[in-house]
């Protein structure tokens, strides 16, 4: 699916009308709209949720769906075990690329080459030989994206950098928006770095960005998807509208990168970050990385100028001088380890495409709310993910009609092997990773969280 088609959405955190499963698709519920479907399943319609489809109809659809499944061979790529690991939006599963790479990089690079690895085993391009491989997966052209860092530190850097872009046109641009049901951090981020650049901050829903910019803006800082609700938003249409008022656009890729198109380039974006923890399966701590678009880079004045990003690192000069291209976002020291960890784990993505993991996304999504809404009895819970998946990312939250016992159900879910998350106060929040996730898997969670909530 293009990411040209995605319509502006609503606020971030409002929830759809009538939240049914299935509504308001393009095509039969279970399959995903034309030009995205899973080749080969060759599903009919099977009507919409409510319709008494028998579990066993879905448990068959399930296993059809598994065995048509072009992803399907990925998941022997991953370590797992009989637990329904639906967590992959918070941390994702080890590859098993990962135990033998981080071996030979502790044992032979580092106990054997020790500081020649710098240079023999390429430490020290790794930030920018690492992000020319995740730039592939969000849409970016090699030379643009520095893995290193956290997501916090580069949220701070690309922040600060489109603030001081901006204000080269004109010093009247002193305001930040910022999506006003973002992450935490990035809104702690927004203030700190408005507080260095004589800026103020002002929350905005994600969707209303493109009416609320305006001569004052220099930059607003939106997430691509909706950490709590899943809810994907409008990069293109947002993009467009923040240029057209003069102004520039920080996107967070938390929650999409590795998970949908994102088209950094073809919707020129400004700068973006994300990171690689999640859909990307670099292991807990992973480094983030920063997108700094080329037209970008000769302006990019990070706030936080450091000798790796320096123009001549190793002549330890009082005086600083940037570096040229994309290494401007680089600070200190790599951190190798957990970097080359990174790296391995994202050779999984060598012989697959985005938009075949976006149509295993929305199918399993699409299943998972059918059998959500076939099994549990009925008021229980509710969908605050949109239903079109055109406003969809990989993820479903239900809302708890009980609120207090929202986080005992998520408790009771992973005891019983469905490891999902709780968010405060009544949101349980399921995560689809498409290279590791089956169908089957799915429809077995459904039954499982059925089977706690009429226990309840």
């Amino acid at each position: 699916m293009s990411d040209a088609t995605i319509p502006t959405t609503g606020s971030a955190g409002a929830e759809p009308p009538a939240t049914r499963p299935g509504a308001g698709e393009s095509g039969p519920p279970g399959t995903a709209p034309p030009g995205t479907g899973l080749p080969g399943t060759g599903l009919p319609g099977t009507g919409l949720p409510g319709t008494g489809l028998p579990g066993t109809a879905l448990a068959d659809e399930a296993a059809r769906l598994d065995a048509a499944d072009p992803l399907r061979a990925k998941r022997a790529a991953f370590t797992l075990d009989g637990t329904i690991y639906l967590d992959g939006n918070s941390l994702g599963a080890l590859p098993r690329a990962v135990p033998p790479r981080l071996a030979d990089v502790v044992a032979r690079e580092w106990g054997e080459l020790r500081i020649r690895s710098w240079e023999e085993s390429g430490w020290w391009t790794a930030p920018e030989r690492i992000g020319d491989r995740v730039a592939r997966l969000i849409g970016a052209a090699p030379g643009q994206v520095v893995v290193g860092d956290s997501t916090s530190v580069n949220v701070f850097k690309a922040v600060v950098a489109a603030v001081r872009i901006a204000q080269e046109r004109g010093a009247h641009r002193d305001q930040i928006l910022v999506d006003e049901a973002t992450f935490p951090t990035d809104g702690y981020i927004a203030e700190s770095a408005a507080r260095m650049t004589g800026c103020t901050v002002r929350p905005v829903a994600a969707g209303d960005v493109p009416t609320a910019v305006g001569a004052r803006t220099a930059v607003a800082l939106v997430n691509h998807v909706d950490y709590r609700t899943g809810r994907l938003h409008d990069l293109p249409g947002t993009t467009a509208a923040v240029h057209a008022a003069g102004a520039l656009v920080v996107w967070d890729l938390c929650h999409s990168a590795g998970a949908l198109p994102v088209g950094l380039d073809a919707h020129g974006v400004d700068l973006a970050v994300g990171c690689t923890y999640k859909y990307l399966n670099g292991g807990p701590g992973a480094p983030a990385y920063l997108y700094v678009a080329r037209a970008h880079q000769p302006r990019f004045d990070s706030p936080l100028p450091g000798w790796n990003s320096h123009a001549d690192p190793f002549g330890m000069a009082s005086a600083y001088a940037p570096a040229d291209g994309a290494v401007r976002g680089r600070v200190g020291t790599p951190d190798i380890l957990s970097m080359l960890a990174l790296e391995a784990a994202l050779e999984v993505w060598d012989d697959v495409t985005i938009e075949e993991v976006r149509a295993k996304s929305l199918a399993l999504t699409d299943l998972f709310l059918r059998c959500v809404e076939t099994y549990v009895p009925a008021g229980r819970v509710r969908s605050i993910t949109p239903a079109a998946h055109a406003e969809r990312g990989s993820q479903v939250a239900l809302r708890c009609a009980a609120a207090e016992e929202a986080g005992e159900v998520m408790a009771e879910l992973v005891r019983r092997g469905v490891v999902g998350d709780f968010r405060r106060p009544d949101v349980l929040r399921f995560g689809f990773t498409p290279l590791y996730t089956g169908f089957a898997e799915v429809e077995r969670a459904a039954r499982v969280l059925a089977d706690v909530l009429k226990e309840d």
